[in-house]
């Protein structure tokens, strides 16, 4: 591979957000005056070692081109799947006169509007050498329970070595693409990136986020988000 790799980010925006309630789909709810997906898409595009940004969006989508983010050059969007893999293999199929399969790919929820500049970099410098790539994870720090089937705990899980997936993930262009269109072949759902990536036998590395870096899921997200964001002094 000749010259830099570049870096290529996409954000998953595709999707309706049917446990988040509300007539608003969850990446356009309001946070302290901005959309989820603006507080999203932030970090990423004040990075300098981002090269460019596709916006994977849901069908018909009519509120993306009231963000400023839909005027930067730098930003370019395609129309999402049904499902998460689908929409990322669609974005990255729309880079493919861009990116070379050496690229690293950088995928981000529009859903997760707290990324903090620190934890992006901190991904790419972990990752910069790395053959496979990786994603944020914190490790899960509470007691779980294993129900029953029937609402009562049946036993009480080792959660030593367990970690929660956060995003962004980066893998290598090439390599995330494979894995996806396995995934998409097999009709295997995929829940993020690293789980195709796993698929192939591979084993991205854990890079330790900060537990902030939340995903709106419900109503009730939309106050703690909006507390962190102000916490953290993002305007």
């Amino acid at each position: 591979m000749s010259g830099r790799a570049r870096r290529w980010a996409v954000v998953v925006a595709a999707g309706r957000g049917e446990r988040f309630g509300g007539s608003t789909p969850k990446q356009y709810t309001p946070l302290l005056g901005r959309p989820a997906l603006s507080w999203s898409l932030a970090a990423l595009l004040a990075s300098p070692a981002v090269d460019g940004v596709v916006v994977a969006l849901a069908p018909g989508d009519r509120r993306w081109k009231r963000l400023p983010e839909s005027r930067d050059p730098r930003v370019r969007t395609c129309v999402g799947g049904d499902r998460r893999e689908a929409s990322v293999a669609r974005a990255l199929a729309a880079l493919a006169l861009l990116a070379r399969d050496g690229d690293w790919v950088i995928v981000h929820d529009a859903a997760r509007p707290c990324l903090r500049r620190e934890d992006l970099a901190a991904l790419i410098s972990a990752t910069r050498g790395d053959p496979v790539g990786g994603l944020l994870a914190v490790p899960v720090p509470d007691t779980l329970k294993v129900d029953d089937g029937r609402g009562r705990s049946a036993r009480t899980a080792e959660r030593v070595g367990l970690w929660r997936a956060l995003t962004p993930q980066i893998f290598r262009y090439g390599l995330l693409r494979r894995a996806l269109a396995l995934c998409i072949e097999r009709e295997r759902a995929v829940t993020d990136e690293a789980s195709a990536v796993e698929a192939l036998g591979l084993r991205p590395r854990l890079v330790p986020g900060r537990a902030d870096n939340i995903k709106l899921t419900t109503l009730a997200d939309r106050d703690l988000a909006e507390a962190i964001l102000r916490a953290g002094g993002r305007k």
